[in-house]
């Protein structure tokens, strides 16, 4: 049997109707949260709730809101409302328009609102939400109260029961979570968060041109494609100094752009404000724009067209890149150099970098545009290396061996102590000279594009090795950073701090 349907409500009938209620001497009770998947902990916080006044109205998170990961929820809001109310203690529900609870606790004005005895400590929300809602409740002259009952964790049920994981990735969450809690991800974090960082590498545009096949040219043994609407990105160093910045309060980013189609005004739209930029301009060339044509519908990328000067540096850009580079270096905790090989990384550079960094965090990149040239070796130390499967093979120059010695021989020749290797959908490597090898599972379980997933793995990881966490622990982040990252098209979104740390929590329930 369908739920009452007079208990649904749009959230500005729900407010007619709360002053309705009050009106008539009824005291008010609030509840809201995500309750993907209601589980008897909810329905005793809701009949304790509802003893508390005489009305009580539940509001829910939408989809588009729910910051536990990208296969969540489990359950969309659609169910979720209904489950909701088909309980005979809810009054009323309706879905939330906002990401917390703060403008519906002002729009609803409840009597009372309630959480469960898992918020009393504000410290313990990594999102900072209940304490911004604690602050509603006390402006609109309200209560705040907390059940106290048998809590159970959505997370950890779906965790168990629903998730989409394998067997095995899941006894690994499980071990990994008693070894390394996710509480102390979050103060590792947290110390990251004092550190000053230098991120250096060229800016890229990412730009994806959506397409429907209409057939073959008539005169051509070509595929004709209409164009439907395009999207861009801020990509390259642009996009994992975005995902820094979530992290840390000082980030700084040195790159180079053209002086002829420099895209200065989209970059400057994209990069967030807390960021120190300094733009190199590289004469007689554009700003990397990588523009890929894209069928809409199932998302295959066709083709892509690199607008870019790939010659040698001249001279005189290269003295400005090693200038500044000489300047900024020194005066950051951490340096993140992302090397696409299109060029602003000279020997010169290399030199620089290596000399003046207190803590070097490097990644080479093999791509179309420097076709497998740009390897690690051209780098004489590091403190932290982090490359995918596919790069480590082009600097060891073996297609097929292990890679574990590989690793071996890179972290003696370059005398770096931490070196991860991405696996894609086999999880990552990673080595720590002094406790050997680990292995972390993918926690990726919907692929959207692999466009920037490398770079923000690199970015998270890097902040967590800067700060000497333990080697598992900084590829597990990296791999959460990269799973959310496939998650999304491009550099659409940068990472969230308190979204990710929401979902390493969810992770470990």
């Amino acid at each position: 049997m369908a739920p009452d349907p007079s208990k649904y409500f749009t959230l500005e009938k729900l407010a007619e109707w709360i002053s309705e209620q009050k009106l008539l001497g009824r005291k008010v009770v609030h509840c809201h949260g995500c309750f993907d998947l209601l589980h008897i902990g909810h329905i005793r916080h809701f009949k304790l709730a509802r003893e508390m006044g005489d009305v009580l109205v539940v509001t829910v998170t939408p989809d588009r809101f729910v910051n536990k990961g990208p296969d969540r929820p489990a359950f969309p809001e659609a169910l979720r409302l209904e489950a909701i109310a088909a309980l005979h203690m809810v009054d009323a529900v309706a879905l939330n328009q906002w990401p917390t609870a703060v403008e519906t606790i002002h729009l609803l004005k409840p009597d009372i609102y309630v959480k469960g005895s898992e918020y009393r400590d504000a410290k313990n929300d990594a999102t900072g939400g209940i304490q911004l809602e604690q602050d509603a409740v006390t402006s609109i002259g309200g209560t705040i109260a907390f059940t106290d009952d048998i809590v159970f964790s959505s997370s950890n049920l779906i965790n168990r029961y629903a998730s989409g994981y394998s067997p095995e990735v899941k006894d690994f969450l499980s071990a990994f979570g008693k070894r390394h809690p996710a509480a102390a991800i979050r103060e590792r974090l947290a110390e990251a968060g004092t550190r000053s960082v230098l991120l250096v590498g060229e800016a890229i545009i990412d730009d994806y041109e959506f397409c429907e096949a209409i057939g073959k040219s008539s005169k051509e043994p070509t595929l004709a494609v209409k164009s439907l609407y395009s999207k861009r990105f801020a990509g390259g160093i642009l996009a994992a100094a975005n995902h820094v910045a979530a992290f840390v309060d000082r980030v700084a980013m040195a790159t180079q752009i053209g002086d002829r189609d420099d895209q200065l005004e989209f970059i400057r739209e994209h990069v967030k404000p807390t960021i120190d930029a300094h733009y190199l301009v590289r004469r007689n060339s554009p700003t990397i724009v990588k523009k890929r044509l894209i069928e809409h519908y199932f998302f295959t990328k066709m083709l892509e067209v690199y607008h870019i000067n790939d010659a040698a540096l001249e001279p005189e850009d290269d003295a400005a890149v090693c200038e500044a580079l000489e300047r900024l270096v020194p005066q950051f905790d951490v340096v993140i150099v992302i090397d696409f090989g299109h060029g602003m990384i000279t020997p010169r550079a290399v030199e620089i970098l290596a000399r003046r960094a207190k803590f070097l965090c490097l990644n080479t990149q093999a791509n179309a545009g420097n076709h497998g040239y740009n390897v690690i070796s051209k780098y004489p130390r590091a403190d932290f290396i982090s490359l995918a499967e596919k790069e480590m093979r082009l600097e060891a120059r073996d297609l097929r061996g292990e890679v574990e010695p590989m690793m071996t021989a890179l972290s003696a020749k370059l005398d770096c102590p931490l070196i991860t290797v991405t696996r894609g959908s086999r999880g990552s490597i990673v080595l720590d000279r002094a406790t050997g090898f680990h292995h972390v599972p993918a926690l990726a379980q919907k692929v959207v594009d692999r466009v920037g997933a490398g770079d923000a793995s690199l970015s998270v990881s890097s902040l967590l090795a800067a700060v000497g966490a333990p080697a598992e622990m900084v590829a597990f982040a990296g791999n959460v950073a990269g799973a959310w990252a496939v998650s999304v098209v491009g550099n659409e979104k940068s990472i969230d701090r308190a979204g990710l740390i929401k979902q390493i929590e969810t992770l470990l329930k």
